[in-house]
């Protein structure tokens, strides 16, 4: 067996991985990046490949290390097909857009964390966390090239992804640390890498249009005018094969991909959920996909990520120079998470609630009748305006859909009030269960409002 120590391990090369380890790295400590894919694969992560938030980034990898891989800059727009109503909805997205090579991106990122001073080994599985008597984690054990390898660490960062595995094999029952996380939580997500011999006429844009048999969506995503991003996110309880077959059988009713080439595919999991409540137990912080970190309306989630990965490293940093590396010396972490993006991504995911409550044409009847920038504000911010003006071009648009304009106002305030709660995050761990207590008050008026089953 071969045992490594390092002041930082991070799990997992993704986008919080990489930044995590380039801040660290920056900083004068040591740290490793373990992947499981080899040197060649790692990277290669299924995604959408559409960015928002293209404009801000780390500086721990600069955004002209990366600028490479951003293959279309000219979209700003989303476009919303709704077969049910006819029509085709341009919502307008706030903030810098751009479509991206995830493969290219990938492989950049780790460039530069390589390049900051972080060390990388491939072909590394995690299996197991190493813990001492008191709880705090103290490192990570696994394969490596089919030998046994530890590494210890004054702290692990999990960057490891969706339902991480870290997360089953720690004991973190005696933290504060979300441990209400189930898979009904978290969506599949399926995408091809289609290349067409003509332009798209809607490479500008981001389409979406929805799923035929249960709650979810297609997309395509324009990484040029020749090259899209074909895919599909949709809940995991749902029948996988089945949406996929949906995916393919809109791709050969769309005029646009006639003899196209498929040239990718690739598949994953991501959060369709709030951002845990607390990712910090002693020793151990979790970032990105691994901690919610993802706009739960669209699945959006590479610019959180990277400054989820900045911030806990930074925090990492903090509490070892002062010799704590446990859970109250790691909070900061935390609070700047929700004051950054956590809270608006809380908020939105009372959007996702109430579309498990209504019937998919009444869904979309609703997105028809209401005014493109208030669905923006919606989809994006977490919140919207909701005066007598919308009120009346609503009412205009809407006859029909009366019922569901008011349902959405009602989850409208309600997702204020949560919004409202979160930029109150505690300070400390000690005042966190009042606060989570508060929030599950807020969540039963979130339910009741909806009619939805409870999610957590």
């Amino acid at each position: 067996m071969t045992t490594h120590e390092y002041d930082v391990v991070v799990v997992g090369a993704g986008t919080s991985g990489c930044y995590a380890a380039a801040t660290v790295a920056r900083a004068g400590y040591d740290v490793v990046v373990v992947e499981r894919k080899t040197e060649s694969e790692a990277g290669h992560i299924a995604c959408g490949d559409a960015l928002k938030g293209a404009d801000a980034f780390p500086e721990a990898i600069p955004k002209s290390k990366i600028q490479s891989a951003f293959t279309n800059t000219d979209v700003d727009h989303g476009r919303f097909e709704i077969p049910q109503e006819d029509t085709v909805l341009d919502i307008p997205v706030p903030g810098e857009l751009a479509v991206i090579d995830r493969w290219e991106y990938g492989r950049l990122i780790i460039e530069g964390a390589n390049e900051a001073g972080a060390e990388f080994h491939y072909d590394t599985v995690v299996q197991d966390v190493m813990q001492a008597d008191d709880g705090q984690v103290a490192g990570v054990r696994g394969k490596r090239t089919g030998d046994v390898v530890t590494y210890d660490a004054d702290v692990v960062v999990d960057a490891a992804g969706s339902l991480s595995i870290l997360q089953d094999k720690a004991d973190l029952e005696r933290a504060t640390f979300d441990t209400n996380v189930n898979y009904s939580q978290f969506c599949s997500a399926y995408r091809e890498i289609v290349e067409v011999d003509e332009p798209v006429e809607w490479s500008d844009a981001l389409v979406f249009k929805p799923t035929e048999r249960a709650a979810g969506y297609l997309w395509y995503f324009p990484r040029t005018e020749t090259e899209i991003n074909a895919g599909l996110g949709f809940q995991m309880t749902e029948e996988p094969m089945q949406l996929v077959e949906d995916l393919k059988r809109d791709l050969r009713s769309r005029p646009e991909f006639q003899g196209a080439e498929v040239t990718d595919k690739l598949g994953a999991a991501l959060p369709t959920r709030r951002p845990y409540d607390s990712a910090v137990a002693p020793g151990f912080v979790a970032v990105g996909d691994a901690a919610g970190h993802v706009n739960p309306t669209t699945g959006g989630g590479i610019a959180g990520a990277a400054y989820a990965g900045k911030y806990a490293a930074e925090q990492a940093i903090d509490a070892i120079e002062d010799g704590d590396v446990g859970e109250a010396a790691l909070w900061e972490y935390n609070e700047r998470v929700m004051e950054h993006f956590g809270g608006r991504y809380a908020a939105l995911d009372v959007y996702n609630i109430l579309s498990t409550a209504v019937d998919v044409d009444d869904l979309m009847g609703l997105m028809a009748a209401l005014p493109g920038e208030n669905l923006a504000e919606a989809l994006y911010e977490g919140s919207t305006s909701f005066g007598l003006r919308l009120k009346l071009k609503a009412a205009i648009k809407s006859f029909g859909y009366w019922g569901q304009i008011y349902d959405f106002y009602k989850t409208k305030n309600v997702a204020d009030d949560l919004l409202s709660h979160y930029e109150d995050y505690p300070s400390s761990p000690e005042a966190f269960e009042m606060w989570q207590s508060r929030r599950d008050d807020i969540m039963e008026d979130v339910y009741a409002t909806t009619g939805a089953d409870p999610k957590y």
